[in-house]
C-alpha cells in the first residue's frame, strides 16, 4: 500500500500521479528532479503539416491526451486519473481530463495538424489561454482554471472558464492561425471575434457595446465586442492560414449545396 508524500492519501499501485492531489510520483517525480534532464521543443513541417517535436534528456513533459503521434528511445508513457479538483476543473475548461506524461530519453513527435504551433516561454508569469489552445508543456508548468467575469463569460465566447498556465517553462499552444503579439501599457485591445488566443494575467477580458448607445450599436452592425484592457500582452491570430481557410470554404459551399438538396 502506497501513501502520498505530498497529501498523505492512499495511492493506487504503480500510479504516476496522487489521485487527490496530482503530486507526480515514481519516474515523473524523479524527471522532475532531474538538475541534469532538459526539453526541447520544436515544430517542424512536412509536407505542409506542422508539427510539434520533442527532444527529451532524461527529463519529462506532459501534453492533450490522443496527441502523441510517434517516439522513439528510452521512453515511458505514463497517465493516472487526477483527483476529483482536477476532473472538475478539465470538465468546465473543456480539456481533457487524463494529461499523460511521456519521461526518459528519446525523440516524440505529436499529431501532424494543418493548424499553426506557438511556442510559449513562461518566465514566472502567468498565461489565460482560449479554450482547447493548450497543447503541451514542460511538468514545472502549472495548468489551472480561470473565471471569468458573468457578462464575459455569456457573451465573449470564452465561456466561464478558461485554461490558465504559471511558472517558468515552455509551453506550446494550437492556433488557428500565425499569432501576432500585441503589448498593452495600460491600454484598451477591440477585438470583434474569437480570434484572442491568449493573454497574460494583468489584461482582463470584458464585452462592451462597439458604439456608444444601444441605438447606434444596431445601426452600425458591430455588435458586441470583447475588449482587452490593462497592462500586459495579448496573442491573436487574425487571420487562419492557407489551410484552414480553405478547409473552411469547403465546409461552407458543402453546407450550402446541402442545404439546396433538400429544398
Amino acid at each position: 500500500m502506497a501513501f502520498c508524500s505530498n497529501c498523505g492519501n492512499e495511492m493506487k499501485a504503480n500510479a504516476a500521479f496522487c489521485g487527490s492531489c496530482g503530486q507526480p510520483v515514481g519516474g515523473v517525480a524523479a524527471a522532475l528532479t532531474a538538475q541534469t534532464g532538459t526539453v526541447t521543443f520544436d515544430v517542424v513541417n512536412r509536407e505542409r503539416l506542422n508539427m510539434v517535436k520533442v527532444d527529451l534528456v532524461n527529463s519529462a513533459f506532459r501534453y492533450e491526451a490522443g496527441a502523441m503521434h510517434y517516439m522513439q528511445g528510452n521512453l515511458e508513457l505514463e497517465s493516472d486519473i487526477p483527483g476529483v479538483g482536477k476532473i472538475f476543473k478539465s470538465m468546465i475548461t473543456k480539456e481533457k481530463i487524463v494529461k499523460p506524461v511521456i519521461s526518459g530519453t528519446g525523440t516524440i513527435f505529436l499529431q501532424p495538424s494543418f493548424g499553426e504551433f506557438t511556442i510559449l516561454n513562461l518566465q514566472n508569469d502567468e498565461w489565460i489561454l482560449d479554450q482547447g489552445a493548450y497543447y503541451a508543456s514542460e511538468l514545472n508548468v502549472e495548468i489551472g482554471a480561470y473565471t471569468n467575469r458573468a457578462i464575459s463569460a455569456m457573451f465573449s465566447g470564452e465561456k466561464w472558464f478558461q485554461t490558465v498556465v504559471a511558472g517558468t517553462g515552455k509551453v506550446i499552444i494550437t492556433s488557428a492561425g500565425p499569432l501576432e503579439e500585441i503589448t498593452l501599457n495600460n491600454d484598451k485591445l477591440v477585438v470583434d471575434g474569437r480570434f484572442a488566443v491568449a493573454r497574460t494575467s494583468g489584461v482582463e477580458l470584458k464585452v462592451a457595446k462597439a458604439t456608444r448607445g444601444i441605438f447606434s450599436t444596431i445601426i452600425s452592425g458591430e455588435g458586441l465586442v470583447n475588449t482587452f484592457t490593462g497592462t500586459g500582452k495579448v496573442l491573436i491570430a487574425p487571420v487562419d492560414n492557407y489551410f484552414n481557410t480553405l478547409i473552411h470554404t469547403i465546409r461552407s459551399v458543402d453546407y450550402k449545396v446541402s442545404q439546396i438538396s433538400k429544398n
